[in-house]
């Protein structure tokens, strides 16, 4: 795409309105109208810096063009090596112009709750459950992210039947928003005396952290029950009523919480969750207004709705939306899932591109 003085202008003209409204007293006091006002700022800043950069590299490729017209003989190779740098330059900074006014996603920044259950496979799916635990916690000390635990389920042999954890960290929701989905592993079970392998699934969720003001609860609108924490097969492992179940009534969201002991610190992780799945709530009911096909990250969390699979024996994963298939399970399983990742983020720019129609976000 090509760029022109006049949106350069505008865009130059928003900015500086945007810089006054950074000093305006009402909108300092507002912490929302403040984030999402510098958020613009930063996205004009460097969009002015990429469009006045792709400007004078199209000036150079019209001068280059011109003295090669009047270039001797002697010098037109010169002259050819500049117009070709020039049109390099030129094709760089469109292709970056153009991902810079593909709209954003909004939940960009934000860190994120991620829900591990282990489904159909029994006691295998909650294995797998864990190590697809272990893998995002690798992960994330690769990234150099934070992970906080908020609340497990264990299973019998070691497994869980489900995990929930914050991931705190630069680009965390960037990076992790396309792990969403049910995750099939193909392996011999511990449990296997026969050496067969089996298919089994677990489903993984991944939601954005919600701040307060994203979502507003009326406390009329829960239930809070108090009860005893309990551990696998269902013993007691406390003796106090620390364990905290919140129903939101309006939703029938329920979130429970256990892990801590104290009811105090158990309700406050339980609020954490619950925000985050009514953000997501109403995302999914705005996107749906949208679109009629929005599907659901999760599905029925069956073994052929799989967005993964993992196969032990052949040390392969593989990723089916982007069709991806990698030879070194063990690796990704350690936490290295850059080249899956980095593949998905970019089918996704693809995306955007073909339905953006170039119009950059509003402020």
């Amino acid at each position: 795409m090509s760029i022109d003085r006049e949106r350069l202008n505008a865009w130059e003209r928003e900015h500086a309105s945007v810089l006054r409204a950074l000093t305006d007293p009402d909108v300092i006091s507002d912490r929302a109208r403040l984030e999402e006002t510098s958020r613009r700022e930063k996205d004009l800043d460097t969009l002015i810096l990429v469009a006045r950069q792709l400007l004078e590299a199209e000036e150079d490729v019209a001068t280059a063009r011109q003295m090669l017209s009047e270039a001797s003989a002697d010098d037109r190779e010169l002259v050819r090596a500049e117009l070709e740098s020039a049109q390099s330059d030129v094709d760089r900074l469109e292709a970056q112009l153009h991902l810079l006014l593909v709209p954003r996603d909004p939940n960009d920044g934000r860190n994120v709750i991620v829900e591990i259950r282990g489904a159909e496979g029994g006691e295998e799916a909650n294995l797998f459950a864990r190590d697809l635990f272990e893998m995002y916690r690798h992960y994330a000390e690769r990234r150099g992210w934070r992970m906080e635990l908020l609340s497990s389920n264990p299973a019998e042999r070691d497994g869980f039947n489900e995990v929930t954890f914050l991931m705190k960290g630069p680009d965390v929701w960037q990076r992790m928003k396309h792990e969403g989905g049910t995750h099939r592993v193909q392996r011999v079970p511990i449990t296997e005396s026969q050496g067969r392998i089996h298919t089994s699934a677990a489903t993984v969720a991944v939601l954005p952290e919600a701040k307060a003001l994203d979502v507003q609860i009326d406390s009329v609108d829960l239930r809070v029950d108090v009860f005893r924490s309990t551990g696998p097969g269902g013993q007691s492992v406390n003796t106090t009523d620390s364990a905290v179940r919140v129903t939101h009534l309006p939703s029938g969201i329920v979130v429970s919480m256990q892990d801590e002991k104290s009811q105090i610190q158990n309700r406050a992780k339980a609020m954490v969750v619950l925000r985050a799945r009514l953000l997501k709530l109403e995302q999914d009911r705005q996107a749906a207004e949208q679109s009629k096909q929005k599907r659901t990250q999760i599905g029925g969390g069956g073994r052929s709705e799989k967005v993964r699979t993992y196969n032990f024996k052949e040390n392969r994963v593989t990723d089916h939306r982007v069709k991806l298939t990698l030879h070194k399970l063990d690796r990704v399983l350690e936490g290295d899932l850059d080249a899956l990742v980095d593949t998905l983020l970019e089918d996704e720019r693809e995306g955007r591109f073909e339905s953006s129609a170039l119009v950059e976000p509003s402020a």
